[in-house]
Formats: structure tokens, C-alpha cells, sequence
């Protein structure tokens, strides 16, 4: 019998277990002796993910070098991308979560969201094989712009931190230096206190976008 979950997946499991552990989170698994998470399965979807991907661009941007297709890959399998991704199929609805992470809105933390993604795709590819992965990915990336990055860090900034608190990015100028005609601005963001990032550019707004892409870089890149 399919489930709701396999519904909106658009996969069948054969081997429902898999997919059972790919939903688990480690919170959960440690609260219940036997149980599996699913981390090991998040580490080989990513891979996964990244060689369907990585196909993709190299045929849809024919004209484009390694480092432009590299950046490209890597603004795609983002974790705000991938977090989206899972958001819209519902995951965290679905995900088996210890009771502080219940408690504290682990349904819809864009970390076990995003990395749930990555657990699925490999349940997908170790019950299906590498087709079953692939069909379940190129729908999804094709709705994706190929884009080196996303140019508005600011509002991507303070969507991620909206979903963990009610605090609002603040922009502080802490340097100027430069002639009035080449002046170089160096601004840091902060939230409740505490710095998250800093960044310059020749104006202010610049300078902000910088600083909101160091934050955005170091938030997604911390670990869950």
C-alpha cells in the first residue's frame, strides 16, 4: 500500500524500512534503543544528488567553464534550495523527531529539512537505484534557475533567520576608508548582539550585501 508520504514523493518503496529511516531524525534515534537515523543516508544522497546535478548543468550550460558550472552546482544543492525543496513536499510533517526538537520547531528547522532531503534522495537511490534518483531529482532542478548565486542576500539573510527567532539582521558601517570618488565601505550584520557576518563595497548597499552573504555563508554552513 503506498502511503501519503510515497504520494507526494512520486516513488513507491519497495523496502519501506528505508524510507522509515531516512525520516528519522538523530533526536528521535536516541531517545529509542535500535532505532536507526538518518545520517549515513544523508551523506550518500548528497552524493548522489550532486553527480545528477552535476549531469545536468554540464549538458544545459554547454558554454559555461568549471568554475561557473561549479558555482552554479553549488547554488542549486544549496541548503536554502534544498530546504525550499523539502518545505514544499511537506517533510517535515513526516519526520520521526526526539521531544526537544518537537519542542523547540524541529518540524521546521531549515537544517533538518534540507538534510531530510538528502536522506530521502539516497533511500530513493539505494531501494530504487540510480534512474529511480534521477526521476525523482530533474523534475525538481529543472524548476531551478542555473545562476551562479542568488544576487538578494539580504532577504535571503533575514528569511533564515525569521524561521529560528524573531530577531531582524541589523546593518552597522564600521569602516570608511578611501577618497570621496573610491571610497570602500565595511559594514558587519548582527542579530540580538551577535555578529554574523561582515562585508565591503564601494556604497553602502554593497557593503550590506556582502556582509549578508558572509552570514548566509557561515549559518548554512554550520552544522546541524
Amino acid at each position: 500500500m503506498q502511503t501519503d508520504i510515497e504520494r507526494i514523493l512520486g516513488y513507491r518503496f519497495n523496502d519501506k524500512a528505508v524510507l522509515k529511516q531516512a525520516l528519522t531524525h538523530k533526536s528521535f534515534a536516541g531517545e529509542h534503543r535500535g532505532v536507526k537515523h538518518n545520517e549515513r543516508l544523508e551523506f550518500l544522497g548528497d552524493s548522489i544528488l550532486g553527480a545528477i546535478v552535476a549531469d545536468y548543468i554540464y549538458q544545459e550550460c554547454p558554454h559555461d567553464e568549471e568554475g561557473v558550472l561549479s558555482k552554479i552546482k553549488s547554488n542549486l544543492v544549496s541548503r536554502r534550495n534544498l530546504y525550499l525543496w523539502g518545505k514544499a513536499l511537506n517533510l517535515g510533517h513526516f519526520m520521526a523527531l526526539g521531544r526537544g526538537e518537537l519542542a523547540t520547531g524541529g518540524r521546521t528547522r531549515d537544517s533538518i529539512i534540507s538534510n531530510a532531503v538528502e536522506a530521502v534522495i539516497g533511500a530513493i537511490y539505494l531501494d530504487g537505484g540510480y534512474n529511480a534518483a534521477r526521476d525523482f531529482i530533474l523534475p525538481w532542478a529543472r524548476t531551478q534557475q542555473l545562476t551562479q548565486d542568488a544576487q538578494d542576500y539580504k532577504s535571503r539573510l533575514q528569511e533564515l533567520l525569521q524561521q529560528h527567532s524573531p530577531h531582524v539582521p541589523e546593518y552597522e558601517i564600521i569602516q570608511t576608508v578611501g577618497p570621496e570618488h573610491d571610497k570602500v565601505f565595511t559594514v558587519r550584520v548582527s542579530a540580538a548582539g551577535e555578529e554574523l557576518g561582515v562585508g565591503k563595497g564601494h556604497n553602502k548597499k554593497q557593503a550590506e550585501q556582502a556582509a549578508a552573504r558572509s552570514a548566509l555563508e557561515r549559518l548554512e554552513n554550520t552544522p546541524s
